[in-house]
């Protein structure tokens, strides 16, 4: 069976020029003034029952730029501004599939600094990336080598909070291959105590990496709020040190789970992991910050494409279905069991640990989906995800 190559985006930092950073700076402003024009401009086709596509907006930038108060359109690449409206195109189509609200209007302050360039923007030749308008090569710091003769299809330039930039180059790998089949199947629980419990019996420590430079943060926090409100210098650097902490505290994050997560895949066939609802949790006041810091969606997706990639199962077991409250060994469902309850002890005289026992049922109602197809109901779309049907727990009898 033929297999396609899997396009895999690799991002590195570069350093630019005073030049080349106006140049961005530039395209990220018109970038964003595009995208609120033409997603105006559609808004008000929709209350006026008309239908407004890609190709109108395209014809809508090509009028723009004869304007005299938006001539400055024509000052950088055309095909960032192209690629916006694409882009929006892409939000409407998942608003009206129902996949995602309406488009919003993108910020000047807290939109992401982005402009992404196809193969008709920019030039990658010997190792050097030399993007429209620009006459010299960006700076950039090749952290690890592209794929042996690589030709990057889209080339994305962002700038983060911090004020650091970033260049992801969008590639074939060829050496992303499905790996050899296994009959290793694992159900994974996450937590906080510990950030993820095996069926196998091993725990994962949670590194708490926002509780580590809390101090730091709220010192950083607080020196901003007593700056002047408005655009100084002042303000900014402070606003630009929280940024810096906060980018730290992502950073190192983001490296464990990547680790994590690339362990388990290699290690498993099977992963079977419950289906939370992450943007519920994080509602309750005196555990959302831990909720946050642990990332538990992005823990998911992580495993969910990195299993697509390499011919593994992830399995997303009902949210409703109590696997901490049912007994492992004999099936005896207990009553309310509170979170400060880590131990318990059922009928049949089984002394569980909370969490291994909840791994334990994972794995159990993910493999009898793999064997039976027992009542799978999709929660969301999501690579090589299922999810198993949904359990209430019965009511006691007073």
């Amino acid at each position: 069976m033929a297999t396609t190559c899997v396009k895999r985006a690799f991002k590195y930092r570069f350093y630019p020029t005073d030049a080349q950073a106006a140049e961005l700076s530039r395209t990220f402003g018109c970038v964003r003034k595009v995208y609120n024009l033409a997603l105006a401009a559609r808004t008000d086709a929709w209350a006026r029952q008309e239908r407004v596509n890609y190709n109108a907006t395209s014809a809508m930038l090509t009028a723009w730029k004869k304007t005299g108060d938006l001539a400055f359109l024509n000052d950088v690449s055309s095909v960032p501004l192209q690629q916006c409206l694409r882009h929006l195109q892409t939000a409407f189509s998942n608003f009206f599939a129902k996949r995602a609200k309406y488009p919003r209007f993108k910020s000047k302050k807290k939109s992401r600094k982005s402009a992404e360039y196809t193969t008709s923007g920019f030039r990658f030749r010997a190792g050097e990336l030399t993007l429209a308008k620009m006459a010299q090569p960006l700076d950039i710091v090749w952290s690890r080598p592209l794929p042996e003769g690589a030709s990057p299809s889209t080339v994305t330039v962002s700038q983060d909070a911090a004020g650091r930039w970033f260049v992801s180059l969008l590639c074939e790998d060829p050496a992303v291959k499905p790996l050899a089949a296994t009959d290793s199947a694992v159900g994974i629980d996450v937590g906080l105590d510990h950030l993820l419990t095996l069926s196998t019996g091993e725990k994962i420590a949670n590194p708490r990496h926002e509780r580590k430079d809390r101090a730091r943060l709220a010192k950083a926090q607080q020196n901003l709020s007593r700056t002047a409100k408005g655009d100084g210098s002042n303000r900014a650097k402070a606003r630009r040190k929280v940024a810096r902490i906060h980018a730290r505290i992502a950073d190192r994050r983001r490296d464990h789970l990547h680790k994590l997560t690339t362990r388990l895949v290699r290690e498993n066939q099977t992963l079977v992991i419950e289906d939370l609802t992450v943007r519920n949790m994080v509602k309750n006041r005196s555990l959302a910050r831990a909720i946050s810091d642990a990332a538990w969606s992005d823990l998911r997706s992580m495993l969910e494409y990195k299993a697509a990639w390499y011919g593994r199962e992830v399995i997303a077991v009902d949210r409703f279905f109590p696997s901490s409250k049912l007994c492992s060994h004999c099936g005896t469902l207990q009553g309310m069991m509170p979170l400060n309850v880590r131990t318990w002890t059922c009928e049949c005289g089984t002394t569980h640990d909370r969490d291994v026992n909840a791994a334990h049922n994972l794995l159990a109602a993910g493999l009898a989906v793999t064997v039976c197809g027992a009542g799978v109901r999709p929660q969301r779309s999501s690579p090589g995800g299922q999810s198993a049907t949904k359990q209430k727990t019965p009511r006691r009898k007073p």
